[in-house]
């Protein structure tokens, strides 16, 4: 029964994943006649609501994968010695996390987004839940992994649509200064640098995360007792943090 839900749940993230990535990871058609090319134009400015947006992904996705980072620092400090089989496997995972942290360091730093003012507590708290689920059992913390890692993959899903469908900026004429017709533009040229840059970044930042949710699952996370109670609390606990991290 939990294998069932677990599975279907998994496909269903899946497609949600394949839909989101549809635009992001398809490359741009070729130029026709008429066509404009990137060096030719300039883009209009981004309204305030779509940089207050910028602003809380940055900031939601920074706390995000630092709280990751601290996760899986403490899975590692409990299981790596006493199951040297998971070490390569929890080091990988943990080396991924942090760069991803250090992107969202680097952006918030570019940008000027504040961080969350809770960053103390996200430390903490994330720490405690890698070890304290590494302690019960190496299941509990796979199958804390397969809960964080859901959570995360759909959350990354949600900004993608975002940005996919309320980011159409005007392009104008570099020479003329004319705004130029969207039928004139490819889908390279149609989105600016700036927001092709962060679809690429979050649609791989997806994919590593849903590639731990495998491994998670490839090493018994699905035995963890009593897994369906494990992972529903941790995905409450991580949505919860997720709205928090946004606003404060």
């Amino acid at each position: 029964m939990f294998n069932k839900h677990a599975s279907k749940r998994l496909t269903q993230l899946r497609l949600s994943s394949r839909r989101a990535s549809s635009n992001a990871g398809t490359p741009a058609p070729k130029a026709k006649s008429g066509t404009v090319k990137q060096e030719d134009v300039e883009y209009g400015a981004m309204s305030k609501a779509q940089k207050a947006f910028l602003d809380r992904v940055i900031r939601v996705d920074q706390a995000g994968e630092l709280g990751a980072n601290y996760i899986y620092m403490g899975q590692y400090a409990i299981l790596s010695n006493k199951y040297p089989h998971l070490k390569p496997i929890l080091k990988h995972m943990w080396e991924q996390e942090v760069y991803h942290h250090d992107t969202f360091n680097r952006l918030q730093t570019e940008r000027r987004v504040r961080p969350s003012l809770l960053t103390p507590f996200w430390k903490i708290g994330a720490v405690a839940m890698g070890a304290g689920t590494a302690l019960i059992s190496k299941e509990a913390a796979m199958a804390c992994t397969v809960a964080v890692e859901t959570v995360i993959g759909g959350h990354y899903n949600q900004q993608l649509r975002v940005l996919m469908n309320q980011y159409n900026i005007d392009v104008f004429d570099k020479e003329t200064g004319e705004k130029v017709s969207p039928e004139k533009l490819t889908e390279g040229v149609r989105t600016s640098p700036e927001i092709s840059t962060m679809k690429d970044m979050i649609s791989t930042f997806r994919d590593d995360e849903l590639e731990h949710l495998d491994t998670a699952v490839e090493n018994d996370a699905k035995k963890a007792v009593p897994y369906i109670l494990l992972t529903e609390t941790i995905k409450l606990v991580c949505r919860g943090a997720i709205w928090t991290a946004e606003r404060v």
